[in-house]
């Protein structure tokens, strides 16, 4: 799954920083400051000028001297490659090489221009450069945020072992890659298929008469079938009644319906470090968990993603190809800071399917004392298909409710944050009701549940 998403290795010839690309050293200026030891022997005698000026005459020779003997920009070649994809919150190894033709060994102090979202700092390194050799130099980055990413220079200044002259010198190795989703995560949730032995279950014609509504075969009529699976037109050819008997469908159609909203830009920790993600970047992990799981287990896929308007609307489909288009999809998709528009999300996917499917609709609810439109069209869409609806829940507020209060603020504090839990709970009922499968998880089991969730669906033929 992961193959041809490694961005593409970057070399390139680097170029002179600057009309005047040269820089005074740090042994320069400690020659040029020794200059201030013939000062003091001047107030004896004048003669001792001659000494001084012909001091800073050699000191300015010398520097002249190590400049040319630096290589020009041109002949050193450097390349940026990566490891593997970026993935969301999965560090990944980057690696500079320096290929240098001259006979001179450098000293190099390199400075990448990586965007914001791949590192917290900007990456500064010192790389001793041998004579007509190549060295390489990695380190860390951790993806921080889903989408494209502009990778700017490598900016660096050279000099030789004599210290007194610099140059500087650029590499435009200017490139725009894609930050994707967690794709390990999915790929674990497919091994853990795979060991169950869902997947070959799945592959097999399993038959199982009077379950699902694909048609199977005709066969007499037997006494308690229904009288709706009677076939009238083989029972006129045949003078005797004859039924229709289905199995389950194999191929069936999986929605990821996300909500981009305002609800979804909350931040919440990652486990295993300081690093925060949003609600949505769980819930796209989530959504490429099932998208992973449905095609290996015989269904078609389909993601609809939504703020104020549609941002992602990604056909049915299955194959490697499709996975592919669906992990650029969600790599795209971003939260915005106003609600969701949740009646276009359930107009667009009704028109969009017409035939019965499993809607995983994950969102959040909003804190307004009415219902929620996202509760209104879930329970609209629950009458022509299997909605599965997810809300994510804010740990935060699970604290805030179970916290012993100390004083008046604390009180008011849990029992704003007991009133909210006890509100999200009436909503979930409601939805239940009304033929919902509803669900409210902590983000870091959102994969893992949902999973499980679509696992029970298949097996219990709810479709």
């Amino acid at each position: 799954m992961t193959a041809g998403l490694t961005p593409e290795r970057v070399d390139v010839a680097s170029a002179p920083n600057g009309r005047f690309a040269y820089a005074f050293a740090p042994r320069f200026f400690l020659a040029a400051a020794l200059a201030f030891v013939w000062i003091v022997p001047l107030f004896w005698s004048v003669r001792w000028a001659a000494v001084l000026i012909g001091w800073i005459i050699l000191v300015f020779a010398a520097w002249l001297w190590d400049a040319r003997r630096l290589p020009a920009p041109n002949r050193l070649t450097i390349s940026r490659a990566f490891s593997g994809p970026l993935l969301l919150a999965e560090s990944c190894q980057v690696t500079i090489e320096v290929v240098s033709p001259s006979r001179l060994p450098l000293r190099l102090f390199i400075v990448d221009e990586l965007a914001p979202q791949l590192c917290a700092e900007v990456p500064q390194f010192e790389l001793i450069l041998p004579p007509q050799s190549t060295v390489r130099h990695s380190f860390t980055i951790l993806p921080r945020k889903r989408g494209d990413a502009h990778l700017g220079s490598i900016f660096f200044r050279y000099r030789s072992g004599f210290g007194f002259a610099e140059r500087w010198a650029v590499a435009r190795l200017r490139q725009k890659i894609c930050v994707l989703p967690d794709i390990a995560e999915a790929n674990r949730q497919a091994l853990f298929l795979i060991r169950n032995r869902k997947a070959d279950v799945a592959q097999r014609r399993h038959r199982d008469p009077g379950l699902g509504r694909e048609f199977e075969s005709l066969r007499e009529y037997r006494e308690g079938d229904e009288l709706r699976e009677i076939c009238w037109t083989a029972t006129a050819r045949r003078h005797h009644p004859v039924t229709r008997t289905f199995q389950s469908e194999r191929t069936q159609t999986v929605w990821a319906v996300l909500d981009c909203g305002r609800l979804m830009r909350a931040e919440i920790a990652h486990a295993g470090g300081d690093l925060r993600l949003t609600k949505l970047d769980y819930a796209v992990n989530a959504a490429l968990s099932i998208a992973r799981i449905s095609t290996q287990h015989g269904d078609r896929f389909a993601a609809l993603a939504y703020g104020r308007s549609i941002q992602q609307a990604l056909a049915a489909g299955a194959g490697p190809l499709h996975m592919r288009r669906c992990v650029d999809a969600l790599a795209h998709v971003s939260a915005e800071p106003a609600e969701g528009n949740h009646t276009l999300a359930a107009r667009v996917l009704l028109q969009k399917q017409t035939r019965r499917a499993l809607v995983l609709w994950i969102t959040d609810f909003a804190e307004s004392p009415a219902t929620p439109d996202v509760v209104e069209y879930a329970i609209q869409l629950a009458r022509r298909h299997l909605v599965l609806f997810v809300a994510i829940n804010q740990p935060d507020l699970a604290r805030a409710a179970h916290h012993v209060p100390e004083d008046e603020q604390q009180m008011y504090r849990a029992a704003a944050a007991l009133g909210l839990l006890q509100r999200r709970e009436v909503l979930l009922r409601t939805l239940r009701q009304s033929g919902v499968l509803a669900l409210e998880m902590p983000a870091a089991k959102l994969a893992t549940s949902v999973v499980n969730e679509y696992l029970s669906i298949k097996d219990r033929n709810l479709l």
